[in-house]
Order: C-alpha cells, then structure tokens, then sequence
C-alpha cells in the first residue's frame, strides 16, 4: 500500500483526468449525433467521433490553455514575486538562484539526479527541463487545435457552400482566437485569484496554504 500512498496525489489526479475526458467524449458523442440527425444526416460511430476534429478541437483548445498557465506561472515565479502569498518565493529571493542553493554541479548531493551533477548542455536542459516540457506540450497542443480547428470550420463552410481555407488563413480568424482567448482569460484569472486570495485565506493540511496563524505579510513559509 505504501507506494499508493506515496503517489495518490498523482494517482487521484490521474484518474479524475480520465474520468473526465471519458465523460467528455462522452457527452460530445451524444451531443454531436444530435446535431447530425438534426440535420437529417446519420449518425457516426462513438470510434469516429474520438477521431474527429470536433473532439480533438475541443480537447486540444484545453490541454494548451493549461499548459500554458503552468509554463507562464513557472517563468513568472523566477523573477517576480507577490509578498504574503504561499506562491510566491520571499520578497529579495528573485532569480535562478545559486548552484549551491540548487545543488547542481560540485554542489550536488550524492542522491541528486545525475544530470544535475554533470556540467555544460545537460546541466543547463536538465536546470529548465520543466519549462521545456509545459511549452513543448502547450506549444503541440495549440498546433492540435489550430489544424483540428481549420478541419472544423472547412466542414462547415461547405455545409454553407463556401470556400475552403487554408491553415494560415484559419489562424486569423475570430473562430480561433475566440476558441483560444476564452481559455487563456479563465486559467489566468485563476492563477492570479489563488495567488492573491492565498495571502489573506488557508487552508489547513494543504501545501498549497500557509499555515492557519502564519501572517499575511510572510511568503513562503516553513511549518516546521
């Protein structure tokens, strides 16, 4: 049991996620045979709706507004901070910090991961690996969407009996930039809430908050 418990945050997680994605193609199936038998067409097979670009749209539209919520908190946290708030480093801690504080290079402890101990490329991909990977994936992400999105409005330009268009030309459309700035405008409000209500609000047992009586003007602080 140990090694659930040692994991059930990521476990937990991980099968709301898949829950959730399940209920989500669920109910686009359903809905989408709707709107097919609406318009006196016949309805598709659960299989092709999961490979469809109405699915892969919505889904993709999703993904990259999270990832990208993540990638620009992590980039922001380096350098700016917000005083009292559990978020944020300490008012005067900005920055990369040192390879001792990090514990990279000669500084390294003999359980550090390996490429924090090497030196030169790996040490320096390995330093920003996060950012690397939460960009790499908002950035496929939103690729996703952009295709799927130019499948999606060509379908129903010829429903209406207008011209295709291209990847570039769907790039600046409002469709697009609706789909992906309604995204962006939530997930950056809920960042910016969490940030500034932490400094004021807790929650006991939660990582996430200071503890109960720490005061609002300290940052990052230590339960011990």
């Amino acid at each position: 049991m140990r090694p659930l418990r040692d994991n059930a945050l990521s476990l937990a997680f991980g099968a709301i996620f898949v829950l959730a994605l399940i209920g989500q193609s669920i109910a686009g199936y359903l809905e989408n045979n709707e709107q097919l038998q609406q318009h006196g067409m016949s309805p598709e097979s659960f299989g092709a709706f999961l490979t469809s670009s109405d699915f892969v749209v919505d889904v993709a539209e999703n993904w990259q507004s999270e990832f990208l919520q993540f990638f620009l908190f992590i980039a922001a946290t380096i350098w700016l901070v917000q005083r009292g708030s559990p978020e944020s480093k300490k008012p005067g801690d900005e920055g990369i910090g040192s390879d001792k504080e990090q514990l990279v290079g000669r500084h390294a402890r003999p359980d550090s991961p390996s490429w924090a101990r090497a030196r030169g490329i790996r040490q320096t991909v390995y330093s920003n690996s996060l950012l690397l990977v939460m960009g790499g994936v908002f950035l496929l992400s939103w690729l996703a969407q952009s295709l799927a999105g130019t499948v999606v409005m060509n379908e129903e330009n010829a429903e209406h009996g207008q011209p295709a268009i291209t990847w570039l030309e769907y790039l600046v459309t409002p469709d697009f930039w609706n789909r992906t700035l309604q995204n962006w405008q939530s997930e950056f409000l809920a960042v910016g809430a969490m940030i500034a209500l932490s400094i004021f609000l807790r929650q006991r047992g939660s990582s996430e908050s200071k503890p109960v009586g720490a005061p609002h003007h300290e940052s990052a602080v230590s339960s011990e």
